[in-house]
């Protein structure tokens, strides 16, 4: 084929394959790219250098980096439902009829009427919002607030579905090395030498990081290792796989590309794995910082790597004549593969007093002349480089000669790619010699041995160190933070830190006046590293410049908090196939098929699946609710509680723990006995309630919500092994291990016996708050006398797999009973005309015991509970907290669920002052009339008066406080 591209070097490219063209569109025009292109080098070899427009100010934009790093080049990428906003240029492939379209500007890139904005930026500095648009302040509500928020974000979000497909693997390994360098592979041989199971992961599709490019044969190099490798059992090695997260116990997510922007192939999309390993060594190499230099943002202004990578591996000019200015040996790598290149390299602009050693005197031997101690004054050129104006490093900016140019190399030295140690808490150290942060081997993530390995707790240990660097013949680095280093004011103001962002030099000089001394706070208030690329070629330059405002050592401005993910993941690579009927793993009881034959209509609890209710014929759901609860209140009805948590907690100090879980004493409960219990959190509010049973002398049972049974037991395992670590407790959820049946109703005892066993069930026997076990109707079964009906009830639980037998021989027995099968809402109802509070209704994550009258259930006997410091804040004891009462509707009708009570006046936004609220609310059939309990300030002083709640309708409805306790006060049905 013949070569027509502008930028297209008539040789090279290590990862192309010239013999392919890939078309593609961007923006409606027609291109052609070749097989191993990304879209940043398919756009150079078109001659399309600008790429992206800035966020505030809309500038021009190029690409300034090669990798994932790269904040400029940006686009929307696809259509329809695999349309997606944001998509790095530089690290996507392209792929054959690709379509792109340009983001962030308007009507077009080339012709950008946002781009007013760099004009007004003397009005627009850091944090100009918060300034600016305070007064008058309908202007904020009516006009600012509204141009902001349409203005925010870059992209468009699609609207359409996602036809395509992710999928979720998970792995377990000795060791992964996550980056696929020399350095990388080097240290999978060598764990693999040792047996051990070795996964490597390398982000890009190509294998050897920096070292083919950088290294004369350096690809026979890697070629060897890989060699090795690949013939090896124990050793899997990863391409397109971005490690994106490192947590604690070596637990290391990562996501991996498999058919990206190409849906031909008929394999899912992408895959997330998830991985355990022994060890994991961060093998992720540095990325190249820019330097800070009038219009250093201009298109044509880029790292010099990433020149280098353009024209070694892809066979791409970004130009023709070159300026290279650096502080460090490494820049002159880039000028000499220029050169090999056939383009002219103009200049080297040095800010070191002197360059001396085998890179810059190969570049003096090819004629090119190099500058010391000088950098750059400013770039000219809008929307590509034209040339710079050139001046003493150590001096204000005066101009003292310059050259044409069309591309600007620029290196500011190299920082360690330090995310994924930091993730698992690593911590940083400055190192004055490269300038740069990198691990610090004497705080290393949790359990350090202090030789740059890092240890979490638990039962995997997961290690992590940092490969250090090949050996180069390299001169020092001197730090260079502002070009010139007396640069004046309106030169800063064109320095730029975060090219997507438009966070200037000035600005982070003007956070530092304004007393923003934490780099938190300065982050936040410039919006310094906040783009997409999360910083990563920012950052570091900002904290410089924030420590010499500040005149402080960079080590004590310390670094902002490297937070996973390293590069975006996608919400459907996290969701995997959890989508439509997979969204969430549905849980059936045993008895679940025998509900739907009898008609149930379905609730959703947690991921279970209970009766609401069981409509017969033409009864709607609100008559088939008042028939269940008329049917258990005259006779029996059975309740399918399996979905119940029951969580087994063993051990010597078994007691000792639960009283520290719950409020109440639990350690003294004796043998075969229930009691009631609570749970707070630390922060004394109410999460969970249930019965807990004492099984044997090391043994308890507890019972817990549906929805909270895996939180629970979460909750008890948090404080087990980061507090009590050292108790001897042992958990168990044993939620899904049985069946638990509820038979509630005068009659329950009648239809238990008819069942026959072992066990007595005799009031004598069998009382109020006891349990039993043995056997019923030739099933193993334990029997539990307790009621959250209000009526004579037993709960029986069995083996899961023997549920739905007992579930029928109770029916069949009971059928001339009238045996009522009730669901969620009957269940419901009935706590509620008992008084009974139930989590998530009564409790909204504020409500703490004694707001419910529950005070009985804290213990005074023992020193501590989880809660116990919480409850004796003022705040916890202040006589003004909404408790609980009972609430009667005066005009016969049922009280919303969440009605809102007002009291006299308003607030200072103007809304309504509140006083309670509903917190549940029904018709009972039992009293014939609407009940609801609420939650009102000083509610139980307040009996019989009452209360106004407004409806969005208009209407007001009343309601008079009342005792929560709306049938059977004294408690006479729960015996029989």
């Amino acid at each position: 084929m013949s070569e027509t591209r502008p930028f297209r070097l008539p040789q090279g490219g290590r990862l192309i394959d010239r013999a392919w063209q890939l078309p593609f569109r961007f923006d409606g025009r027609h291109l052609r790219g070749v097989i191993g292109d990304t879209i940043a080098s398919a756009l150079l070899a078109n001659g399309q250098m600008l790429m992206g427009r800035s966020f505030k100010y809309h500038r021009p934009r190029g690409p300034i980096a090669s990798g994932a790093e790269e904040p400029n080049a940006l686009f929307g990428l696809g259509q329809g439902g695999r349309f997606e906003p944001n998509q790095r240029a530089t690290t996507t492939p392209l792929v054959s009829g690709m379509i792109l379209r340009r983001q962030n500007c308007w009507p077009s890139l080339e012709a950008d009427l946002m781009a007013v904005n760099n004009w007004l930026s003397p009005l627009l500095p850091a944090g100009f919002y918060y300034k600016t648009f305070i007064h008058p302040r309908p202007f904020w509500k009516h006009l600012f607030e509204p141009i902001i928020r349409r203005s925010a974000g870059l992209g468009r979000a699609p609207k359409d579905r996602d036809p395509d497909r992710y999928e979720q693997a998970y792995a377990h390994a000795d060791l992964v090395v996550v980056g696929g360098g020399i350095a990388g592979l080097t240290a999978a041989r060598d764990a693999a030498d040792k047996g051990g199971r070795v996964i490597v992961l390398e982000q890009n599709p190509h294998w050897g990081g920096r070292t083919p490019v950088d290294h004369e044969g350096g690809q026979g190099v890697i070629d060897a290792l890989l060699d090795d490798l690949r013939g090896r059992d124990n050793v899997t090695l990863r391409r397109n796989t971005m490690a994106t997260g490192l947590y604690d116990h070596g637990y290391l997510l990562a996501r991996e590309s498999l058919a990206d922007h190409d849906p031909n192939q008929g394999i899912p999309r992408q895959r997330l794995w998830r991985i355990r390993a022994g060890h994991v060594v961060t093998a992720t190499g540095a990325l190249e910082r820019p330097l800070s230099f009038a219009c250093n943002d201009v298109p044509g202004v880029m790292l010099a790597s990433a020149m280098r990578d353009f024209i070694v591996d892809y066979g791409v000019a970004p130009g023709q004549r070159i300026v290279v200015v650096t502080n460090n040996d490494d820049a002159y790598r880039s000028a000499l593969v220029a050169l090999d290149a056939g383009l002219e390299v103009v200049a080297v602009i040095d800010a070191r007093p002197q360059a001396t050693g085998p890179l810059p005197d190969a570049l003096r031997e090819r004629g090119t002349p190099v500058i010391t101690g000088s950098g750059i004054a400013r770039v000219r050129g809008t929307r590509h480089v034209e040339g710079v104006a050139i001046c003493r490093q150590d001096g204000d900016g005066h101009v003292t000669g310059g050259f044409d140019c069309d591309v600007v190399a620029m290196s500011g030295g190299w920082s360690p790619v330090v995310h994924l140690y930091s993730h698992c808490g690593g911590k940083l150290i400055w190192d004055e010699g490269p300038a740069m942060f990198r691990p610090d081997p004497e705080r290393p993530p949790l359990g350090a041995d202090g030789q740059g390995m890092a240890s979490a707790t638990g039962a995997a240990n997961g290690d992590l160190r940092c490969a250090g660097e090949l050996e180069r013949d390299e001169g020092a680095t001197m730090p260079v933070w502002v070009m010139p280093q007396n640069a004046s004011y309106k030169a800063r103001s064109k320095m730029w830190l975060d090219f997507q962002n438009d966070v200037k030099v000035s600005d982070v000089e003007l956070a530092a006046r304004e007393g923003y001394a934490s780099v938190e706070h300065t982050k936040r208030y410039t919006t310094l590293g906040m783009a997409t690329d999360q910083g990563k070629i920012s950052n570091i330059n900002g904290l410089a410049i924030l420590s010499d405002a500040l005149n402080q050592p960079i080590t004590q401005t310390g670094t902002t908090t490297f937070r996973p993910p390293y590069t975006p993941l996608t919400l459907a690579a996290i969701a995997a196939e959890a989508r439509d009927d997979t969204f969430m793993p549905l849980r059936k009881t045993p008895m679940h098929d025998w509900h739907s034959r009898h008609g149930a209509s379905w609730e959703p609890v947690g991921h279970w699946r209970r009766p609401y209710c069981y409509p017969r014929g033409t009864e709607d759901r609100q008559a088939a609710i008042n028939r269940e609860i008329l049917a258990v209140r005259r006779s029996v009805g059975t309740l399918d509680a399996s979905t119940l948590g029951k969580i087994l907690v063993k051990g010597p100090d078994a007691g000792r723990f639960l009283d520290m879980i719950y409020t109440g004493m639990m350690s003294t409960l004796k043998l075969g006995k229930c009691r009631y219990g609570i749970i707070c959190n630390e922060n004394g509010f109410l999460i969970d309630d249930g019965v807990v049973v004492r099984l044997s002398e090391d043994s308890w049972l507890c019972h817990t919500t549906t929805g909270g049974a895996e939180h629970i037991h979460g909750h008890m395992e948090d404080w087990l092994q980061c507090e009590w670590w050292d108790w001897q407790v042992y958990t168990a959820n044993l939620t899904e291990q049985f069946a638990q049946i509820a038979i509630a109703g005068p009659k329950a005892r009648v239809l238990l016996e008819r069942l026959g066993g072992d066990i007595d069930l005799s009031p004598e026997a069998l009382p109020f708050m006891s349990f039993a076990e043995g056997e019923l109707a030739g099933i193993p079964a334990r029997i539990f006398r307790i009621s959250f009906s209000g009526e004579l009830s037993f709960e029986v639980a069995v083996p899961a797999g023997r549920g739905l037998e007992l579930w029928e021989k109770l029916h069949e027995a009971g059928r001339d009973l009238d045996v009522t099968p009730y669901g969620t809402e009957a269940m419901h109802v009935m706590r509620a005309e008992k008084g009974f509070i139930m989590i998530g209704d009564e409790t909204d994550g504020t409500v703490i015991p004694q707001d419910l009258g529950l005070g009985w259930a804290i213990s005074k006997k023992k020193p501590d509970y989880i809660g116990k410091r919480a409850h004796a804040r003022s705040h916890m004891t202040d006589g003004a907290r909404w408790r609980l009462v009972g609430l009667e509707s005066l005009d016969g009708k049922v009280l919303p669920d969440g009605a809102y009570a007002v009291d006299a006046g308003v607030n200072a936004n103007g809304q309504r002052r509140v006083q309670g609220r509903v917190t549940s609310s029904y018709h009972s059939p039992t009293l014939d009339r609407p009940i609801a309990m609420g939650l009102v300030r000083h509610g139980p002083e307040r009996m019989g008066q009452e209360l106004e709640f407004p409806l969005p309708s208009g209407e007001v409805m009343k309601a008079r406080i009342t005792d929560p306790v709306f049938h059977d006060k004294e408690g006479a049905r729960a015996n029989g």
